[in-house]
């Protein structure tokens, strides 16, 4: 069984991901990395170069050909906008949102324009917000409010939320 963090960029995944690894015992996987490594660029490269829609392809397919156990696995912000590659996801682990609202996504994003961060031209972050957070929610088997919170707290609940919640086998 694998857990899966989905969310916004800034959100936390791969930061408290690792951490949240450490104390399940488990692997750690970031796709962002991933696909980096796949693709030998880097993620705002592969945007530049082939565009957004060829970048949201090699993100579903490196992820639809993942096959990893017992890893919490980091997603990019972006791989909701391919429903093929949250199937494959959730076929293999529980799927959390990392919820944390806009003002503080604002505020932890520094880097939007360099980042690798999936933005139609002419879009804001806030309008990528407010495209994605409904499939965040619909595609979660859980969300988890990470509001104002350090990332060890957001640790815990997950890690409760997981042991208690029974998503582990």
């Amino acid at each position: 069984m694998n857990i899966i963090l989905i969310g916004m960029p800034g959100a936390g995944k791969s930061t408290l991901g690792v951490l949240l690894a450490k104390v399940l015992g488990m692997d750690f996987v970031d796709t962002d990395i991933v696909i980096q490594q796949h693709e030998g660029r880097l993620l705002q490269d592969i945007i530049d170069i082939y565009g957004i829609e060829k970048f949201i392809e090699i993100e579903e397919r490196i992820i639809s050909d993942l096959r990893l156990k017992n890893c919490v696995v980091a997603t990019g912000g972006s791989v909701i906008f391919s429903a093929k590659a949250v199937q494959a996801l959730k076929q293999e682990g529980k799927i959390f949102y990392l919820h944390v609202p806009y003002e503080e996504i604002k505020n932890r994003l520094k880097n939007v324009k360099t980042r690798g961060i999936v933005i139609k031209t002419g879009s804001s972050l806030e309008d990528v917000y407010k495209e994605r957070v409904p499939l965040y929610i619909k595609y979660a088997d859980k969300t988890v409010d990470c509001s104002n919170k350090d990332i060890e707290d957001c640790v815990s609940t997950l890690r409760s939320l997981i042991l208690d919640g029974h998503f582990l086998p």
